[in-house]
């Protein structure tokens, strides 16, 4: 029993705080702790230090402020069709999910109290009792129904449909039971249902201007594409609830701009600033930063629907052209991981690591490049402050192309817009996508052939099989082996071209405590706002 109480780490004592401060119960502190190890006497210990640690550390009280990066007039408070970090934030702020991903990407209940299957294809949902919304109403399993069943709804627009398409029945078994059936079975599901976009509603709500959840937080002020002001919500049903008594959330698209309102006090959280930044932020007392590296990447997008990307060899010259190593060190000052052109990074245990990137070489790209009859001829890139680094990385684009005869009309556009007007639709242009915590659903969103946002355009029967097939294994093994053909797949194939991982950086005021990592990005998966607290 000692070597179990002596494997019991520092870290994981961070997990136990971590899960004291998104409401744990002390059965489910008490099992996390046995499944690591740890002896029921050596638990109480443990509990009660991290509960001290907890207890200790947070003051109650105080305005937030903080500024993210991108924003839309499209800006939205319904959570099926969130797609902007603004609008994370946000649903983090006034909903809850069924569960939520601790900060070592472990699956928690959240509105759930279990979550259990026998065959991983018909799931029973045990709720919390004594939940409300923040208008009195009870939280009860009609509630899940209607929001689960909401993605299913074409006329909706859910950002997660082909997801949610996996799901053939969802009912009420009793006001706190959901019993979810799937058509094949996917051991995933907790963790699919902590994404953002399945944030549970009111039954029956069509107007979501005012923002009616569950949350830390209710909504006070919400102007699109403008700012988004909220307050505690004094009746939520974690201890203790929020710690600052409001929040207030908007978007600064000019790095420049935000972290000079941090530096001057306008806010306390800069969210996702570039490496050139750091080292200003770093030069200032009373400021810090806070890394995530968590799969986030920026992706060069070459439609294969459209030219110039209907001839496979583009694609496959700019592979070779993009110069990933300038890209790592000269643009992100080393804050990143090599990529190889697909979606699932080095942070997940289905990260196919034997898929090498591809080697800059100008001379196999101008042999693609005049293969495809397109060297000399001048094609448009879109590129904005929008997608992390991106004008960076297509400068780097142009001047390796100018070196072989290749150009590249680089049009910069504005960040407003960006993503409604450019991204998805013009036929090369710069992409930034979020963490997400599994291969399915990076697939699903991505890379199926009837993904929402299918970047490239990329179709294949034979890829979309596979998807189905390894979403229904228990068998870990083969699930992995699938999936790492699957990244092949897409490294050789699709029209996406990932030079690297990012490593995401939130610069802070040293007022702002309690900021941790966690697998779905940076500020703390957009839900800090629930669990910082300011020290004065």
């Amino acid at each position: 029993m000692n070597d179990k109480i002596t494997n019991w780490t520092t870290s994981d004592d961070a997990m136990i705080e971590n899960a004291i401060r998104r409401g744990a119960s002390r059965r489910e502190l008490l099992t996390m702790m046995l499944a690591g190890g740890v002896a029921l006497s050596a638990g109480g210990l443990t509990l009660g230090r991290a509960s001290s640690a907890v207890a200790a550390t947070p003051k109650s009280g105080g305005h937030l402020k903080a500024a993210g990066w991108s924003s839309s007039t499209a800006d939205t408070l319904d959570p099926a069709k969130a797609s902007l970090s603004t609008d994370y934030v946000r649903c983090c702020a006034i909903y809850n999910r069924l569960t939520f991903l601790d900060q070592g990407g472990t699956v928690q209940m959240e509105l759930a109290e279990s979550i259990k299957s026998g065959d991983a294809k018909v799931w029973t949902v045990k709720l919390r009792s004594g939940i409300t919304f923040h208008d009195g109403k009870s939280l009860s399993a009609k509630d899940v129904v209607f929001s689960l069943k909401r993605h299913l709804d074409p006329a909706v627009g859910s950002k997660v449909n082909a997801i949610a398409k996996q799901i053939t029945d969802v009912k009420d078994v009793d006001p706190l039971t959901v019993e979810i059936t799937l058509a094949n079975p996917n051991a995933d599901l907790p963790t699919i249902l902590s994404q953002h976009h399945f944030m549970i509603v009111q039954d029956g709500t069509t107007d979501f201007s005012k923002g009616i959840g569950t949350g830390a937080f209710k909504m006070e002020t919400f102007q699109p594409g403008i700012k988004s002001i909220f307050t505690k919500n004094p009746n939520y049903f974690k201890a203790g609830g929020a710690h600052v008594d409001s929040f207030e959330f908007f978007a600064i698209s000019d790095d420049n701009a935000r972290v000079n309102a941090l530096l001057s006090g306008d806010i306390h959280l800069a969210a996702s600033i570039k490496p050139r930044s750091m080292k200003l932020v770093e030069s200032q007392p009373g400021f810090v930063l806070s890394q995530t590296t968590s799969g986030n990447y920026t992706d060069l997008n070459i439609r294969l629907d459209l030219a110039p990307g209907d001839k496979a060899d583009f694609a496959a010259g700019m592979k070779y052209l993009i110069n990933r190593q300038q890209i790592q060190k000269s643009v992100l000052r080393g804050l990143a991981e090599i990529a190889n052109d697909q979606p699932v990074s080095p942070a997940s245990v289905y990260h196919n690591a034997e898929l090498k990137p591809k080697a800059y070489d100008p001379d196999k790209a101008k042999f693609h490049f005049q293969k495809a009859g397109l060297l000399g001829q001048s094609i448009p890139m879109i590129t904005s402050e929008a997608p992390t680094s991106a004008v960076e990385m297509a400068t780097i684009v142009q001047q390796s192309g100018s070196e072989i005869g290749m150009k590249f009309d680089v049009q910069r556009v504005p960040s407003d817009g960006y993503w409604s007007n450019y991204w998805l639709k013009a036929p090369v242009h710069f992409g930034n996508i979020n963490p997400r915590p599994t291969p399915d659903i990076l697939f699903s969103l991505l890379y199926a052939s009837n993904a929402p946002w299918n970047e490239s355009q990329y179709k294949s029967e034979k890829f979309d099989n596979m998807l189905v097939e390894a979403r229904g294994l228990l068998d870990e093994a083969k699930r992995k082996e699938i999936y790492g053909q699957m990244q092949v797949m897409i490294s050789e194939e699709a029209g996406t071209v990932i030079p690297v991982y990012i490593s995401n950086v939130d610069a802070i005021s040293a007022k702002l405590k309690g900021l941790e990592a966690n697998p779905l990005g940076g500020m703390m998966g957009y839900a800090f706002a629930e669990y910082v607290w300011l020290d004065a």
